[in-house]
């Protein structure tokens, strides 16, 4: 059966992004993005894949759909992007956003539980939760597996990873990798 699989960056007290969406502070460094784009590339936005050495037909090997919210949608929206993940099949929940001008990209007005299990009943690779904080609060009972990019920064305030009720999920480290710039990356399993 099919994952779905929280693969987020985390500031130190718990931010994915700043009040405004900035995502621009956490360090990174030539080590660290070289890893990503090597170990990861399913996860590498389709207009950004020729600027970091990942081929456009480069094949999906980790996962094949993507969830997002809408304000994980609206950066790739601001540049003109309608389709950030062409190689991959596309999901936007929100109930503001309206509609998508894109056939490629899916809008979901429903709840998003629904979706996720009826995409982990289909065939096919995992399934990228992408973000942001609601959405993922949302669909914690439906997280598999979560990795986590720790930077070594303080936010001070933003979007937190997890955006909702207090409900308490024990998750198992199951791997850890760090990076000369501090930043580690923690793989963690449902317990």
């Amino acid at each position: 059966m099919r994952k779905l699989v929280y693969y987020v960056a985390v500031s130190l007290d718990g931010y994915i992004a700043g009040p405004g969406g900035e995502f621009d502070f956490y360090p990174t460094d030539d080590e660290m993005a070289a890893w990503i784009t090597g170990q990861y590339p399913d996860f590498v936005p389709t207009h950004i894949r020729p600027h970091v050495g990942v081929p456009l037909d480069e094949p999906n090997t980790r996962c094949d759909t993507v969830i997002s919210g809408r304000g994980t949608y609206e950066p790739a929206l601001s540049v003109g992007v309608t389709s950030p993940y062409a190689h991959m099949k596309q999901y936007v929940v929100s109930r503001t956003l309206g509609r998508i001008d894109d056939p490629a990209v899916e809008l979901v007005e429903g709840d998003p539980v629904d979706l996720v299990r009826r995409l982990k009943k289909e065939e096919g690779l995992d399934i990228w939760l992408c973000g942001g904080g609601n959405l993922a609060a949302q669909l914690l009972g439906e997280i598999d597996e979560m990795i986590i990019k720790s930077y070594p920064v303080v936010a001070g305030g933003g979007i937190p990873a997890f955006a909702g009720e207090f409900r308490p999920t024990l998750f198992s480290p199951a791997q850890r990798k760090e990076f000369g710039n501090g930043t580690q990356v923690t793989w963690f399993t449902r317990a």
